[in-house]
């Protein structure tokens, strides 16, 4: 770890121009992450970095501190160059969305993520599977190198922690909990925190509350299907988190499914389990994530897609 920090030093004081990124569509986790190493370079070599994003950043994050300087990457010179490329929960080259041909040019590319991802893009890497969020990485990191944390870097650190594991919900090891408790003790104000995250629009709410009481149940009521088609999708503002909690609470319920029809012929799937690992089905549908948290783009018809699925659930 010493010899990667030293590197790590090194490449960001030598660095002319430095940017940040995450995956396409950022969750917490993700843009908490960039907007946090974002300030740990400001305080702590007095240089100012860029957090660039694609896709839509969920208007339940609007409040996080630092939030008004991510820039939409159409927004940038298409020939902008960066000495030093920072990605952060990214999961898989694919996430990478229309951040990547900044990523490609830059001269050297530095990563922070805790997906499991067997073609890395970052030169050095600092990934670790057993993290629940980025955001804690970025935060041993910073510690290791005894970098100076100030309240934002703190409350950014707490947010990407209380998203990545849905409010402790889906904490792994009792690591995540250490670090929040000291979090904590070192100023982050948890009821503040996860107020700030009660910023959802009144339609996003009404779209998510009607596709909750439209589910479809399999398996003798262990898997909930919830669909959301494309003239709905409109109008939902992040990932469906509340239809997943929704129907995850339902005595009974194992496994819950929420089928997004982003397009036309392209599905959004998000899968949720109670304590079966489901990362595997994901995989097969072309995407991946955590045990009991994961998803995928699948590029086909939504029946056939929703069909697919069910029948990934058969014998379990």
């Amino acid at each position: 770890m010493n010899e990667k920090i030293k590197l790590l030093i090194d490449k960001i004081k030598n660095a002319k121009s430095i940017a940040i990124s995450g995956h396409k569509n950022p969750d917490g986790d993700s843009l908490c992450s960039a907007l946090a190493l974002m300030k740990i370079i400001e305080l702590n070599f007095d240089k100012t970095a860029t957090v660039i994003y694609d896709g839509n950043i969920p208007k339940e994050l609007d409040r996080i501190p630092l939030r008004d300087q991510a820039r939409f990457h159409a927004h940038l010179p298409e020939d902008a160059k960066y000495d030093l490329y920072i990605l952060v929960d990214y999961g898989t080259r694919i996430h990478l969305g229309g951040v990547e041909h900044f990523v490609n040019d830059s001269d050297f590319v530095i990563e922070f993520d805790h997906h499991f991802n067997d073609d890395v893009v970052g030169n050095l890497c600092f990934d670790n599977t057993e993290k629940a969020a980025a955001t804690q990485i970025v935060y041993e990191v910073a510690k290791c190198a005894k970098f100076d944390i100030d309240q934002d870097i703190i409350d950014l650190v707490t947010l990407g922690i209380i998203t990545d594991t849905g409010n402790f919900k889906f904490a792994r090891n009792g690591g995540v909990l250490r670090d929040a408790a000291e979090l904590v003790d070192r100023g982050a104000n948890m009821p503040h925190l996860v107020n700030l995250l009660n910023n959802k629009s009144r339609k996003t709410v009404l779209v998510e509350s009607e596709t909750v009481s439209k589910a479809e149940f399999f398996m003798h009521g262990r898997l909930a299907v919830a669909s959301i088609r494309q003239p709905d999708y409109k109008r939902l503002d992040g990932r469906g988190e509340l239809v997943l909690g929704l129907l995850g609470q339902i005595h009974g319920v194992e496994f819950v499914v929420l089928l997004k029809e982003q397009k036309e012929n392209q599905i959004g799937v998000s899968i949720r389990s109670r304590h079966t690992p489901i990362n595997q089905i994901a995989e097969s549908l072309g995407g991946g994530g955590h045990m009991c948290a994961a998803g995928a783009v699948v590029y086909d018809g939504f029946d056939t897609v929703k069909i697919k699925v069910i029948n990934a659930f058969k014998g379990m």
